[in-house]
């Protein structure tokens, strides 16, 4: 009779990692989590589908890699789900009637909202044909990226500029809250493997500009030759599981070791660290302290090696140099922001580019928005007065025997949630507008409109011909 198979990879007894952290030292439940969604999926074009992809890749692992969007779904239904799922961050990417392409950063689940213009963008694919050996598709991605933010904050900045000190402080904090912080005292270093960095472009005329790079940390060991990397890799490749012959030196045309080493008969290859043109920096140099366990030795050969040690005046065979390198992995982004607004896509506009309110205006503003508010509060009172008066006639309806109606069993959800998501208070379009016909108006003026306003015309009466037939 043959032996019963036991399954060790998948149930009990199996060697596999109880917890997530002792994967990559970050996986939490409390950490931050984003949807990267796009807006109108069928109308923003392939161009930005795969930007919204690249970007997804650049949130992994704390994001829905394998979102799909409906032409049905708007976003209240992702807003909705913000809740149940855990998710802290929306970003949103849309094309606007002009043309122009935009990301929404939110905060779920109060805001606020920073818009943002694309100005510039270069996708992922392109990123990569561009370099002479590009890198992506490996373990990168298994842990969150390492942010590093820079001029975010300008010193001379104040409550009266045109960019005030505090919309700084919220920005940053806004980006900070993406990614899970990092403790340096218990996050491994062999999990930080991308940076993700956030450069703002210092300017004097009140914009806000920000520079999007994503990179991966490479290192290379240093002070030995080419030679010596390859046999040591080698070496390191047959002790692996995976070892294949493919990864070792050809030796077979040499009559000694030593050709290998010094590059031909009359050592003309040979290179060393100072000759060898593709070294790294030195000011990108690191010390890493090996952490192989060692051999616990007798008390005499403790002793001998302890002699030893003090005889070499305190060199450490374990600590390793190595170069640091990053290498792009794309995608690049060139974003301005336009606009700061509370709540997810509706509420007050904290802040706007283009557009100034005087005092008595702003003053008009808070009016309206305190009566929306109180005409809020009354809708929801009067909503939850109905719903509970429904469960009384339910429950008076089953007391006498009647059974209920079905319509009394299917309450009105989204009559009752329809008052905290109001689908006219909803930008789905990115820009609402106001900023748009500024900036069209200054492209007129430039003569760059023509060319986009032709485009948008040809792709018009295609949707118009398509639906006639």
């Amino acid at each position: 009779m043959a032996k019963r198979r036991s399954k060790k990879r998948t149930h009990v007894g199996a060697t596999n990692p109880v917890t997530p952290s002792a994967i990559n030292g970050h996986a939490n439940s409390k950490d931050p989590k984003s949807m990267v969604i796009r807006i109108g999926a069928g109308e923003v074009g392939t161009s930005i589908s795969q930007l919204a992809t690249d970007v997804r890749r650049v949130m992994e692992p704390g994001t829905a890699t394998r979102l799909k969007e409906r032409k049905g779904n708007r976003l209240r239904d992702y807003v909705t789900m913000c809740g149940p799922l855990g998710v802290t961050h929306l970003l949103l990417f849309s094309r606007s009637e002009s043309g122009n392409t935009n990301l929404r950063l939110a905060v779920a689940p109060r805001g606020p909202t920073f818009h943002f213009r694309v100005e510039k963008y270069s996708l992922t694919k392109d990123v990569q044909r561009a370099q002479r050996h590009p890198k992506g598709g490996g373990k990168e991605y298994i842990t969150p990226p390492l942010l590093v933010m820079n001029n975010f904050s300008n010193p001379s900045s104040d409550a009266n500029s045109k960019v005030p000190r505090h919309l700084e402080s919220l920005t940053t904090t806004a980006f900070q809250s993406l990614f899970p912080p990092i403790n340096p005292q218990t996050t491994p270093l062999k999990s930080i493997r991308r940076v993700l960095l956030l450069n703002r472009e210092q300017s004097d005329d009140g914009t806000f500009i920000v520079n999007f790079r994503h990179y991966a940390i490479t290192t290379k060991s240093v002070g030995l030759s080419r030679p010596l990397r390859r046999l040591n890799a080698a070496e390191k490749m047959l002790k692996s599981k995976k070892g294949k012959k493919g990864g070792l030196p050809n030796l077979g045309k040499l009559k000694d070791i030593s050709e290998f080493m010094i590059g031909g008969e009359d050592g003309e290859g040979y290179m060393t660290d100072g000759t060898s043109g593709s070294e790294a920096d030195t000011d990108a140099e690191v010390e890493i302290l090996e952490t192989a366990a060692k051999r616990v030795h007798s008390g005499k050969a403790r002793a001998t090696e302890q002699d030893s040690d003090d005889d070499e005046e305190g060199a450490n065979d374990n600590v390793e140099r190595r170069a640091v390198k990053l290498v792009e992995l794309g995608p690049r982004m060139r974003l301005r922001m336009t606009k700061v607004e509370e709540g997810i896509c509706s509420g007050k506009v904290m802040w706007h580019e283009y557009v100034q309110k005087s005092k008595e205006e702003i003053k008009e503003l808070e009016k309206r928005w305190d009566q929306r508010k109180r005409e809020k509060e009354a809708r929801k009172k009067q909503q939850k007065e109905n719903v509970e008066k429904k469960r009384k006639e339910k429950a008076g309806n089953k007391k006498a025997g009647g059974g209920g109606d079905k319509d009394d069993d299917e309450m009105d959800v989204d009559e009752y949630d329809s008052d905290m998501y109001n689908e006219d208070d909803f930008d789905s379009e990115g820009l609402q507008g106001d900023a748009e016909e500024q900036v069209n108006a200054e492209m007129e003026e430039r003569g760059e409109w023509e060319d986009e306003e032709e485009e948008i015309a040809q792709g018009r009466s295609s949707k118009k011909k398509s639906l006639k037939r």
